[in-house]
């Protein structure tokens, strides 16, 4: 596997990494590389739920236009996997093959296939709308998450996502966010600092919609607030703080924001992520309030 491949085998689940306990770049178990060598059809199995696909080729996998694809992605119905950053410092999305492919076969995406686009997503566009950034930070923020195991790399996670002006606004004190940036995801390139590709790349990661900035300072206070109570952040003169060695359980955080208009539009299903947040969140009513409104009830009572 290219490094790519594993990095999105890891990112979607299909490896499970672990912690390094001296702190180091997380580490796959024998028993992990095991278990996969022993999955049927590998390695060809493996390579279909990984397999990523551009603008073109996921169109003709949907057996649609180019132009429709694209609409499409941009008005929220298709989430992006990954992306890259080509020579003319353009944006290339990626799609999972495997979840497009799924889409088209779904009976219930049919008007989005054929006929005229409905109105819900052309009135997205008509309005600008380009939600393939937010699509993707979606689920590279359910990643973080789910790699993160202990209270302060899952506040670092969210931290990661705000501006620094929006996270000094929630975190004031200064020790806790330097904290959170050495607890912070790697970065996605190594391009040189204050590069046009440097700031592209931070426009593409950082926050950028009024609900999805909103979601990310809400999970970020819950966060901290369970962190806080685990152990404060370090401060010159105290001794050095080691993490928890067992893994804290993800609490009841909000879901990511929903768009506009969502209600009536069919979207991409992406099965692995609502398993793994249904399984944060825990099983729910019907009746009952859920992830922010939850969190707001329990506040005003």
């Amino acid at each position: 596997m290219k490094r790519g491949e594993f990095d999105l085998a890891v990112m979607l689940g299909r490896v499970r990494t672990v912690a390094d306990p001296t702190g180091g770049r997380r580490r796959v178990r024998l028993e992990e590389i095991d278990r996969v060598r022993e999955t049927p059809g590998y390695p060809e199995s493996l390579g279909k739920h990984i397999k990523t696909v551009g603008t073109a080729a996921g169109a003709a996998l949907m057996e649609i236009t180019p132009a429709r694809f694209t609409r499409l992605a941009r008005a929220g119905v298709l989430t992006p996997v990954k992306w890259y950053i080509n020579r003319y410092r353009a944006v290339v999305w990626l799609y999972l093959a495997e979840e497009l492919t799924q889409f088209a076969a779904s009976e219930a995406n049919a008007a989005l296939l054929t006929g005229r686009v409905p109105q819900a997503v052309r009135d997205r566009l008509e309005g600008g709308d380009d939600l393939r950034a937010r699509n993707w930070r979606g689920r590279y923020a359910g990643f973080l998450l789910r790699q993160s195991e202990d209270p302060w790399e899952r506040a670092a996670a969210a931290a990661s996502l705000l501006d620094p002006v929006q996270l000094a606004e929630v975190v004031r004190d200064p020790y806790e966010r330097a904290y959170l940036n050495r607890l912070g995801p790697e970065p996605l390139t190594q391009a040189a600092p204050a590069s046009p590709t440097a700031h592209l790349i931070e426009r593409l990661t950082t926050a950028d919609d009024a609900d999805e900035i909103s979601w990310v300072r809400v999970n970020l206070i819950l966060t901290l607030e369970e962190a806080r109570r685990l152990r404060p952040a370090p401060r010159p003169g105290r001794p050095p703080i080691l993490a928890s060695p067992r893994p804290h359980p993800v609490p009841d955080l909000p879901p990511w924001p929903a768009t506009p208009s969502d209600a009536g539009m069919p979207a991409q299903r992406m099965s692995a992520d609502e398993e793994t947040r249904g399984r944060a969140r825990g099983n729910t009513g019907p009746d009952e309030p859920r992830g922010l409104w939850k969190w707001l009830r329990r506040r005003r009572n």
